[in-house]
Order: structure tokens, then C-alpha cells, then sequence
């Protein structure tokens, strides 16, 4: 491959000349304290010299910036937007809701250091939805209602989040990285297959809870609960700023089974998945145990799950895209497509 080369005005040699681009190390003194930071600088290829380039002192700023936060354990701008995002609310009441002066997140946003005591709140907020329900309360005259009902929105669905274990959280949050549209109905048959294809190939489950037997098919309850409100709509939530980096609670060996599902399944939409569920012996063996206008009522146990893919796995390579498809063919052929 070949590398790339990068050239600009040096001002030493007076023309344009290639330079390349290191990392350096400089210590300054704060408030007497002496602090390294690290920098991306540029070095002209002729003269040996450091290069300014357009843009490079923004970026060293926001590099010292950063740093400097993370050696004194202070909230990232970053983050400040992450807690804006998760409980869909602008600065001004998020200051007010925090307890702070109105304008504080405005200036934090703008590149103010906050006090350590700020710094934590903010931290605890994001980190807790039980922590910023309750200043959400506390200071709910300053907050505005219409800021502080959807903020109270946002914390009641984070309640629900936390309730859904790590491997479920993480496989939602790498669905959501890698397709645009998922509405609930398909997000739960995704799971269901994604649950399915993993006992089938390593004999193990990927997700600790158990789905269910509803009319619409296999359901996961708490995600279903967490949701619901998009009904037949595409899930468009500020939720999902909160899950960034969960993913990587998956293995390579889920990712690639998440990635077989999407390639396959994640093709058709919910309806048809729910009508493949529908033709398939886990789904239908539950529902025999309910009555028949029966919203729910049982779990598809685990131990049924697997038997019935290793034994679908027989028929078809569950491993491969093309195997997948061969069956979702099958499927569908017998449900009448």
C-alpha cells in the first residue's frame, strides 16, 4: 500500500514541501502543577523543522483540553453533549435541572473547565438515571415542564436499559450500528434468530433471558417494554447515544453470527419475519400451551431453541449467508410467500 503523502507551505524552506506527522510530548505549568501533554505536530521533510499548518492550533488546543480533563478527572465536552442527548434537553435547563446557574452548560459546552463538584454531578447524572430522576424533582420549578417531562421521558427509558443485561445491550446497540431502519417488530425477530444460529453453531446461548410466546411471535419482555411506544415505526432514539462502545462487550464469534442475521434476516421486514417465527416449531409448540387470543403467555424455552436449529442445521449450513437464505426460502415457501 502505498503511503500517503501529505505537503504544505513551510515557511522556513519558503515552498511547498511534504511533511510528515508525529506525536510530541510537552510539559506545562498549571496552577503550579506541572502537566505532559501530547500533540499531533507536523515536521517539514527537508528542513527537520516544525510545520504550522491550518487548523493545527485548534487541534492541539482541543488536545490539551481533553487531556487536561482526563488528569484532573473532569467531564469531557464530549460527555456534556452524551447527558444533553440521552435526556433529550438543551443547556439551559439541563443547568437548571443539574442545579447550576442557567448558563453554566453553555459555557462548559463552550470550553469552560467546571468546578470537580460540577464535573461529578454531571458524571453521576450520566451514569445514573435514578441519580438525575431525582434532581430532576429537586429542581423542577427552575426546569420548565416541558423540559422536565421529556427529561423524566428519557429517565424512565434509561431505567429500563439498565435492566437489560450486557450481551442483550450489546447486540441491540450493534444492530443499531450496522442498519438503518429497525422497527421493533424486527429487532425482536433478529434477536430470536441471532439467539437461534449461536446455540446452533456453539451450543451456547448468547442471551441469558428468555423470550416469549406472543401472537406476534418470539418476544424479549424488557425489550419489548423499552420499545413500545414506536409500535410499527422505526426506532429513532437519543437512547442509543448512551449505548456507544457496549458493543464491544460481543466476541468476534457473536459479531459474526449478529452480522450472518443482518445479512439474511435483517433483509425482510418484520412481518414476514414474525410469519417465518410463525411456521417454526419453538413458537408453535409454546403457543399450543396458551389460549388462543392469548397477548402472551409463555416462554419458548432455551432447550427448544437449540434443538430445533441444531437439528435445522442438519439441512442447511446456519454458518454461511447462503445457507441462511436457503432456509428463510424454505420458510417462506411454506408459510405461502
Amino acid at each position: 500500500m502505498t503511503q500517503k503523502k501529505y505537503t504544505d507551505f513551510c515557511t522556513l524552506c519558503r515552498k511547498y514541501t511534504e511533511y510528515d506527522i508525529k506525536k510530541t510530548d510537552e510539559t506545562e505549568l498549571i496552577k503550579n502543577r506541572a502537566y505532559t501533554f501530547t500533540f499531533t505536530t507536523a515536521f517539514c521533510k527537508e528542513c527537520g523543522r516544525e510545520m504550522t499548518l491550518p487548523g493545527m492550533i485548534d487541534l492541539n488546543s482541543h488536545e490539551r483540553d481533553e487531556q487536561y480533563r482526563t488528569a484532573e478527572g473532569l467531564i469531557s465536552i464530549a460527555d456534556i453533549e452524551r447527558l444533553m442527548d440521552t435526556y433529550r434537553i438543551d443547556s439551559t435547563p439541563l443547568s437548571s435541572a443539574l442545579g447550576f446557574e442557567k448558563m453554566a452548560i453553555a459555557r462548559y459546552l463552550d470550553g469552560q473547565m467546571p468546578s470537580k463538584e460540577y464535573s461529578d454531578i454531571m458524571k453521576h447524572a450520566l451514569a445514573s438515571p435514578e441519580y438525575m430522576d431525582a434532581l430532576l424533582e429537586q429542581n423542577r420549578e427552575k426546569t420548565g415542564e416541558a423540559a422536565f417531562q421529556k427529561a423524566k421521558k428519557a429517565a424512565a427509558d434509561l431505567k429500563l436499559l439498565f435492566d437489560i443485561p450486557e450481551k442483550m445491550l450489546a447486540s441491540i446497540a450493534y444492530i443499531f450500528d450496522q442498519m438503518q431502519e429497525v422497527t421493533p417488530l424486527m429487532l425482536q425477530k433478529l434477536l430470536y434468530y441471532i439467539q437461534g444460529i449461536n446455540l446452533a453453531l456453539f451450543d451456547r446461548p448468547l442471551f441469558v433471558e428468555n423470550c416469549a410466546a406472543w401472537q406476534h411471535g418470539p418476544v424479549y419482555p424488557k425489550v419489548y417494554a423499552l420499545f413500545k411506544d414506536f409500535k410499527y415505526s422505526p426506532i429513532d432514539n437519543n437512547l442509543f447515544v448512551f449505548l456507544k462502545g457496549t458493543r464491544q462487550a460481543l466476541s468476534a464469534d457473536e459479531k459474526n453470527v449478529i452480522d450472518l442475521i443482518i445479512g439474511t434476516f435483517g433483509t425482510y421486514n418484520g412481518k414476514i419475519l414474525e410469519d417465518v417465527t410463525h411456521n417454526e416449531k419453538p413458537w408453535q409448540d409454546a403457543r399450543s400451551r396458551c389460549q388462543a387470543d392469548a397477548h402472551a403467555c409463555t416462554i419458548i424455552e432455551s432447550a427448544a431453541i437449540r434443538q430445533y436449529f441444531q437439528t435445522v442445521s442438519k439441512h442447511y449450513r446456519l454458518d454461511t449467508a447462503e445457507g441462511l437464505m436457503q432456509y428463510i426460502h424454505a420458510q417462506l415457501a411454506a408459510a405461502g410467500y
